[in-house]
């Protein structure tokens, strides 16, 4: 081979080299604007699911004092209920978002049945509900 040649082999391998160097900086940047966006969108996620959560928590607060003013004309099944409804308030409240997933996988495990059949019901009434959209 001749020194030419050699030249030109070298400008290939070393063009080749910057372009693949290029190309590995581009991707890792992709890559990481999309990690980056990703986890922003998980971050808004549990932030919407927070504010919801704490909203919730004060409706049912809410309706449980109405139904407990209230239930004395409804009796012990007033009473019963708005103790549920507090109950299922202060829940909310005192529960993170990684604490109510272990407490859904503990039903899931005690229950599964019950809990196939409440998800089944469920999914119709969502596939439903977004039907009735269209």
């Amino acid at each position: 081979m001749d020194a030419n040649n050699r030249e030109s082999a070298a400008d290939v391998a070393s063009t080749a080299a910057g372009t693949a160097a290029r190309m590995k900086r581009s991707i890792t940047d992709k890559a990481s604007e999309a990690k980056d966006a990703l986890s922003d969108l998980g971050r808004k996620a549990a932030d919407k699911f927070e504010d919801s959560r704490q909203n919730t928590a004060s409706a049912l607060d809410r309706t449980a004092t109405s139904l407990h003013s209230g239930s004395d004309q409804l009796s012990d099944l007033g009473h019963t209920a708005a103790d549920r409804l507090q109950s299922t308030a202060d829940y909310l409240r005192e529960t993170d978002l990684q604490n109510m997933g272990q407490d859904i996988q503990d039903l899931i495990r005690r229950y599964p049945a019950q809990c196939l059949g409440a998800a089944a019901v469920l999914g119709f009434l969502i596939a439903r509900g977004l039907r009735s959209n269209d």
